[in-house]
């Protein structure tokens, strides 16, 4: 359990549709995505590769069930996931994510974190429905939630309803601590029980209209603050049966699966909106507003070098910058360590952004070497009972091995194989060989007899077709040929059993046998021509 699976850092491309005022202002679109390929196009010579690429025409739905849907699955078998969206301001990363709450949105242009939640909870109604079916215990769950932004450096709880929203000078008592296996973890921050989807949404909506927006040149609700969603997902449930595809005696599947112990499982979800990067020059942001542009750009920059660091391949990096800032360190775990981890680069398709859009790809293809060691988060009993039951299924196979007599012990105590397995095991291989050869050969011969049956039927209607011009009319030199002037009535074969047409018909071998070899005109004569 300790030792955990490698998996590569997803990375989505989304460009959102152009805007009216774009459109307006004449703005022409620079992205091209070829369909089917996972590439962006940029001006004429630029190409980035995604693990999937969304154009100005797709759903949110489409990003949800492609990059999202099974990272919420992941969740309850006790795997920890990070969606996080990053791009310029204005490009669409809140709409992406959904963490701006609008009371008038269509259900079909709701984001990832509303799809996650309804998700969630209908994952849960099915699997205590699954475990009453197979009379089992259902599961226990138990979902929390947290929602804090990053604002000018300081860590600030959106659930705290006592602090001054409208303060200019907002700080916390909030701390980032990390555990014994690598785990980051906030103390002082608000956790919410939260047992329905309604209830969800309903911290999702409060934590939304605290956050800190404002208004700039190039967007007119823009975030100043990096916001970081988390669910915190834990279950206690029977432990599923061990993989019975490696035991092949029932016995021991049975006592295993008459046990029913629990075990627990924790998983956390961070859904991560990014405040846009910005250049002051095309924002117009003077004072607070240039301040907190400038503390935007100083996470992002620190981000963008840990993404550089972890993947690096050239050079193996002994230190990885994540304290850096306490946007680094919130997804520390995110970022390299034990977490299922999506990147969606939210980018504009106009002209007038170009170099706003080429910096964000080139900001996202940096990450595409980056690798997480995810493993199963499980508490220590349930870790140590797994264990355990690995170990007496083991010693359970060795057992059943030293009574089928497949192990054994040499006169000097050392254990091996019985030779009579290692040749029952060549003897097995042969014999699939053989009958892989015998059903190869039986379809070669019915392919033949086809061959054969078919053969014989266009034999019958040959002789069925020259029933107008009889064999006898006709010379044989090794075939028949066409003998003019002869008559078909009245011709008979002498010192022969009368011939039967019908019978050469249904059997042409029947047809050689009463013509003989070789045959010739002078073994044909026409008496008693008919009146």
């Amino acid at each position: 359990i300790a030792c955990g699976i490698l998996m590569r850092m997803n990375r989505v491309a989304v460009i959102r549709p152009q805007l009216a005022k774009e459109k307006i202002e004449g703005c022409h679109i620079c992205t091209l995505v070829t369909p089917g390929e996972p590439q962006v196009f940029l001006g004429k010579d630029k190409a980035f590769t995604f693990d999937y690429v969304f154009d100005i025409e797709s759903q949110q739905e489409d990003i949800y069930l492609q990059c999202i849907e099974k990272l919420i699955e992941g969740c309850f078998e006790g795997y920890n996931a990070t969606v996080f969206a990053y791009g310029q301001t204005g490009a669409g990363k809140t709409y992406t994510m959904g963490t701006g709450f609008d009371v008038n949105i269509m259900e079909e242009e709701q984001g990832i974190i509303p799809r996650a939640v309804k998700h969630l909870y209908k994952c849960i109604e099915e699997k205590k429905h699954a475990a009453i079916q197979q009379g089992l215990p259902p599961p226990e769950f138990k979902v929390n939630a947290q929602f804090l932004e990053l604002y000018n450096e300081e860590v600030l709880d959106l659930f705290d309803s006592t602090r001054d929203i409208d303060s200019k000078n907002k700080k916390s008592n909030i701390k980032i601590h990390e555990d014994s296996s690598g785990g980051i973890y906030t103390v002082g921050v608000t956790t919410r029980t939260v047992n329905a989807e309604s209830e969800m949404m309903q911290c999702l909506k409060l934590g939304a209209l605290s956050r800190t927006t404002a208004s700039t040149q190039m967007n007119v609700q823009s975030s100043r603050s990096h916001a970081i969603f988390t669910i915190h997902l834990c279950q206690t449930r029977v432990c599923p049966p061990f993989d019975a595809d490696n035991v092949t005696d029932n016995r021991i599947i049975m006592e295993s699966s008459q046990l029913n112990e629990f075990e627990t499982l924790t998983a956390k979800f961070h859904f991560v909106d990014l405040a846009g990067s910005e250049r002051l020059k095309r924002t117009g942001a003077t004072g607070e507003r240039a301040k907190e542009g400038i503390s935007i750009n100083c996470g992002l920059l620190a981000l963008g070098n840990v993404i550089s660091a972890l993947g690096d391949k050239s050079k193996k990096v002994t230190h990885v910058p994540y304290r850096d800032s306490k946007l680094t360190r919130l997804l520390q775990d995110s970022l390299g360590g034990n977490s299922q981890t999506v990147m969606i680069a939210c980018v504009s398709p106009s002209d007038r952004d170009f170099m706003e859009t080429l910096n964000t790809l080139k900001y996202a293809n940096r990450a595409r070497n980056i690798k997480n060691k995810v493993m199963v988060n499980q508490d220590r009993a349930s870790q140590q009972i797994n264990a355990l039951r690995s170990e007496i299924t083991r010693l359970q196979l060795e057992l059943m091995e030293y009574k089928t007599g497949k192990r054994i012990i040499d006169e000097e105590g050392v254990e091996s194989i019985n030779d009579m397995f290692h040749e029952n095991a060549m003897l097995q291989t042969e014999n699939n060989n053989l009958r892989v050869r015998i059903k190869a050969m039986q379809e070669t011969i019915d392919a033949l007899r086809a061959r054969i049956t078919q053969l014989a039927s266009d034999q019958a209607n040959q002789v069925l077709a020259r029933a107008g011009n009889p064999p006898w009319k006709q010379q044989r030199t090794g075939t028949f040929s066409a003998i003019e002037n002869s008559t078909w009535d009245g011709c008979v074969w002498p010192s022969r059993a009368p011939f039967s047409l019908a019978k050469c018909c249904r059997r042409p071998s029947y047809l050689e046998m009463e013509v003989g070899s070789p045959f010739s005109l002078a073994e044909c004569s026409c008496h008693h021509r008919q009146p």
